[in-house]
């Protein structure tokens, strides 16, 4: 069952001189129940400008975006936030929340405009926390986080959302090596829809079901890591000599040679 799809979705920005930027051209894609399916290419490609138009940062050109078979354009912000959580690449704080507040903001999506957070919600909260390791900093201002615990922070949030679709841009930036590893362990074994933006060739060639390579705005690759981090589409797309492997453990590697 399709989950997300995205039909010859072109959009266009103006640049610092006004002139107009083809950011995607007729780009088309769907992502399936359950599946774990990355979007991956270097810098300028069009990965977060695809991600901003599927969560309504920013609206298509052209083309049609759908959640569960219902045009996104149609549905409230409301109706977005109880099916889909999202981890933007940027989300500072204008204010200095708690964390345990922060987190508490992810549980708002499925209540009543009145409707105030209970003990069901402050323990999805705990729960969340206690999930990304961040428990014992509750009460700590979100602005005084590092970089990599701010971000613990945001995806505790998304978790306590408990929506069945999460979007995330870039969700490793800042952690370190424990921290994205255990995360992309957990999006892999939840039994939810993921699809993220990867900039680590070698984590999204082990974790993905599939990976759809952006270039200049237009997909050039789809399919598995194994099919699609070929040689020449590394070299094409990066400039870089290296291609996924199957291990003889069966999982999928990247290396650089």
């Amino acid at each position: 069952m399709e989950i997300i799809k995205v039909e010859n979705v072109s959009y266009r920005y103006k640049s610092y001189d006004s002139k107009p930027v083809d950011a995607l051209k007729n780009v088309s894609f769907s992502v399936n129940e359950g599946e774990f399916l990355a979007l991956v290419g270097a810098n300028g490609s069009g990965k977060s400008t695809v991600l901003k138009n599927i969560y309504k940062l920013a609206k298509p050109d052209s083309g049609e975006i759908t959640l569960d078979g219902e045009n996104v354009l149609a549905m409230s912000n409301k109706e977005m936030a109880k099916r889909v959580s999202v981890v933007a690449q940027e989300h500072e704080a204008c204010f200095d929340y708690t964390v345990e507040e922060v987190v508490l903001m992810g549980r708002y999506a499925g209540k009543k405009l009145t409707e105030s957070c209970g003990q069901e919600d402050r323990d999805a909260v705990a729960k969340a926390l206690e999930t990304v390791g961040m428990s014992g900093l509750s009460e700590r201002g979100y602005l005084s986080l590092s970089g990599g615990e701010k971000q613990r922070v945001i995806l505790a949030r998304a978790i306590a959302q408990n929506t069945e679709t999460m979007i995330l841009d870039e969700p490793t930036n800042h952690l370190d090596i424990k921290h994205q590893l255990f995360l992309l362990d957990y999006l892999k074994n939840s039994g939810k829809t993921v699809l993220t933006v990867l900039h680590d060739l070698r984590l999204a060639a082990h974790y993905c079901d599939r990976i759809y390579l952006l270039l200049d705005g237009n997909i050039v690759a789809e399919g598995k890591p194994v099919d699609v981090l070929t040689t020449e589409n590394i070299q094409r797309v990066f400039g870089i000599n290296g291609k996924a492997i199957v291990m003889p453990d069966g999982q999928t590697d990247f290396q650089m040679f």
